[in-house]
């Protein structure tokens, strides 16, 4: 089995070097005496806790599965338990306001003990992951009244939450549900319907859990106008706010699925359930776009989970397992055999995953790093022009880390030969995990269609051209330094390219909207690669800095130089493909008609 170590020396890399993340904290209400010592401080116990804790219940938890009997769902030997040291050492207050019964530190630490969590344990993380997701929709749109009974037994982590968004005829088209709410004397709402897909909709870990559910109102128009949000608790609530008799919610059956096994996947049913109103009436969707979009960004951490974990796992066995010569020559000569990690397929599909996995940090961690100057920063020019490049990002983090994460995936299991078929070595587990990544809160396509068609198009490409100029104003300042000529050169022509390739397609749309969707999904991957790019730029910039002082960590910078030079030789390259086929036409797709689709 893998043995997961959490990436200390990475994490300080991207948080102090590349991000400067205690100069940013120091800019933010609650992060003032954040200093890198304490961020340090906070990695080093989150990293204990999940070597410790988690990992070594995470094959277990993926053999053992969660039970259904009645309605109620158990968690495998050992969930419950870790949930509650989770909670024991104050994490899920971490990054929540203080008069709410949080810490108040600023959000993007969450991310980074996200990542750490999730790559030893990915299951059992989306258990508190779904519910800083339900904390932040009602603290945005929940009355005061709400925010009391409601938000302060999620902090603290004694209640969970969900998100219960699609039925089965749904899928994404969220504008076809059928869930209704009917206004009750006492101002509540019957909540009656059922929501498929539920991620931990219900289980042992808690006492209560509270679902935020899209349902639609007697009068409300059709489609997604006319969709209204609601709390839903599995307890009811008194007007104290303790949870009293059980409300009629409950869980028709688990899924049984290819991987996240230790997560329940819940059918829930909603008989006439007590719910309450949270924001404006029909103007549902809206609200949950606040929890969606967090749900969007740490699913893209999972992808980087599926890359680390992919790369360790695979980093590991490659420097054990002995197989051939070396092509030019033994390596080993004592041993039988060379170790495989020396053959350069092998290492091809090493520093990919290692590639995207720190690729992906860095936009995880960039784009958290934009979310608190959204939520905190004091001037407001700054939390808009954040709030704009993060809207832009968000897409292209879900889709792109979820499909390299993927992709590191199966590389790391290659790695293994036929070896990583086998249950016992750990591998097949993180594909069989990473693949719902590209599918759940909005696939690949769906995001795409988000990224090129409302987030660039519909802007007249004002939010793309806003980051566009944010590399461009880091390749002016590097172009008179020929150490980095290697990155700033093919960096330009890619940021370039990626503004003429947009015009092309906006202007093909125009005649044709298909051209949107016949494009989408390779724009989005060629604006990935870019945007990491722009990302390994930055850390190249800071390893030539640090080589060319005094260090004792030359190995480390050294090693970060030949990862961004791996990533512009033999990932960044993959573009030129994306803009070969972005431009093909909606008619390559479209041409044939649907009765002529033949087997």
């Amino acid at each position: 089995m893998p043995t997961y170590r959490a990436p200390r020396r990475d994490i300080q890399f991207v948080m102090h070097e590349v991000l400067a993340m205690a100069e940013h904290y120091k800019t933010l209400p609650g992060g003032e005496d954040m200093d890198a010592d304490m961020i340090d401080a906070i990695l080093e116990e989150a990293a204990k806790f999940s070597e410790n804790v988690l990992a070594p219940i995470n094959a277990s938890g993926d053999e053992q599965g969660c039970s259904w009997n009645d309605g109620v769902v158990t968690t495998p030997d050992g969930f419950k338990q870790a949930y509650s040291q989770y909670v024991d050492g104050g994490w899920p207050s971490l990054s929540l306001d203080p008069e709410l019964g949080g810490q108040g530190l600023p959000e993007s630490l969450g991310t980074m003990i996200s990542e750490i969590n999730g790559t030893a344990n990915w299951s059992w993380s989306m258990y508190p992951g779904l519910s800083h997701g339900a904390m932040n929709t009602i603290a945005a749109h929940g009355t005061d009244e709400q925010k009391q009974h409601y938000l302060m037994p999620l902090v603290e982590g004694r209640w969970t939450g969900t998100m219960c968004l699609t039925e089965s005829h749904c899928g994404t088209d969220l504008g076809m549900l059928r869930t209704k709410a009917e206004p009750q004397a006492d101002g509540s709402y019957a909540i009656s319907g059922t929501k498929i897909f539920i991620s931990a909709g219900e289980h042992d870990m808690v006492d209560n859990i509270v679902h935020i559910v899209l349902a639609r109102l007697p009068d409300a128009p059709h489609g997604t106008k006319g969709i209204s949000l609601f709390i839903v608790p599995k307890f009811n609530l008194n007007e104290e706010g303790n949870a009293t008799e059980r409300n009629q919610v409950s869980c028709g059956s688990i899924e049984h699925k290819m991987g996240i096994h230790g997560n329940a996947t819940c059918v829930m049913n909603f008989d006439q359930a007590k719910g309450y109103l949270i924001g404006p009436a029909n103007k549902g969707l809206n609200c949950m776009f606040t929890f969606m979009n967090t749900a969007r960004i740490g699913t893209a951490v999972q992808g980087l989970c599926s890359a680390e974990g992919a790369f360790q796992g695979a980093l590991e066995y490659t420097k054990e397992r002995l197989q051939m010569r070396s092509l030019t020559g033994p390596v080993a000569p004592n041993k039988a055999a060379d170790p495989i990690i020396v053959h350069p397929d092998v290492r091809r599909m090493l520093l990919t995953a290692k590639a995207f996995a720190e690729g992906g940090r860095m936009l995880a961690y960039y784009l958290s790093q934009l979310n608190d100057t959204v939520k905190g920063s004091a001037d407001s020019d700054k939390a808009k022009e954040a709030e704009v490049r993060l809207s832009l990002l968000t897409p292209i983090a879900k889709a792109f880390m979820t499909e390299t994460g993927l992709e590191s995936a199966n590389l790391g299991m290659q790695c293994f030969g036929g070896h990583g078929y086998i249950r016992e070595q750990g591998m097949e587990q993180i594909v069989r995990d990473a693949r719902i990544s590209t599918i759940y809160e909005g696939t690949t396509g769906i995001q795409a269609l988000d990224l090129l068609g409302r987030k660039v198009l519909m802007t007249q490409g004002e939010s793309l051209k806003a980051f566009t100029k944010e590399i461009h104003k880091f390749c002016k300042a590097e172009a008179s330094n020929d150490a980095m000529a290697e990155f700033i050169k093919p960096l330009m022509a890619a940021n370039k390219e990626w503004g003429d390739l947009t015009l092309k397609i906006g202007m093909a749309a125009m005649k044709d909207r298909n051209e949107v969707g016949a494009a989408s999904v390779d724009y989005l991957m060629y604006s990935g690669y870019v945007t990491q790019a722009y990302l390994f730029a930055r850390a190249a910039k800071v390893a030539q800095d640090a080589l060319a002082g005094e260090t004792s960590e030359a190995d480390f910078y050294e090693a970060k130089l030949f990862t961004a030079r791996f990533f512009y030789s033999r990932l960044l390259p993959r573009t030129q493909s994306y803009a070969t086929t972005m431009l093909a036409g909606a008619d390559t797709l479209q041409g044939l008609d649907q009765e002529h689709f033949m087997f």
